[in-house]
């Protein structure tokens, strides 16, 4: 009798993780007020930029539309993966993916996310080198190669243990 209670309690405290979700939430709303307020803030100036700052705006609009892409994948795969099935009308309503991410899919999706987001922030750089400080843009490239190798060792990790990746 104790030991079933216990594992009532065990299992019961996936609940804990409830606030964690509900805080990504918000950050993702915050994130999508920002992404309007520079979308917005973007009209006034759009016409007069160039085609290299028109291209260094776009991707800050990427960058912030990926970390969202990020964040709702955490909340989504997170919450169906260690509280509870979500439940949804239709099955048109459910993207393709949900239900089939386990931890492993998740950590490969999550590390894909951060590299693309790098190599959007090394891109930008690029994108503006003649008035960007070059130690910054080593600083960069190795932040970026770091997130690839990272990566790639988590990838063959996958491999070797018997994982789909």
């Amino acid at each position: 009798m104790i030991e079933r209670a216990l594992h009532r309690l065990l299992f019961a405290s996936r609940w804990l993780l409830l606030p964690f979700y509900l805080g990504l939430v918000v950050a993702l709303a915050l994130l999508a007020f920002k992404f309007m307020q520079k979308l917005i803030s973007l009209f006034p100036e759009f016409i007069g930029l160039d085609l290299d700052a028109t291209i260094v705006v776009s991707l800050k609009l990427v960058d912030i539309a990926l970390t969202g892409n990020l964040l709702l994948m955490v909340i989504l795969a997170g919450y169906e993966n260690f509280i509870s099935r979500i439940e949804t009308d239709t099955k048109e309503e459910r993207p393709a993916w949900m239900g089939k991410v386990d931890f492993a899919d998740l950590k490969m999706k999550l590390i894909t996310s951060i590299v693309a987001i790098s190599a959007i922030q090394v891109l930008e750089a690029f994108m503006n080198i003649e008035a960007t400080n070059k130690v910054d843009v080593a600083w960069l490239v190795g932040i970026h190669m770091m997130f690839v190798f990272s990566g790639l060792i988590l990838a063959i990790s996958d491999r070797i243990g018997g994982g789909k990746h």
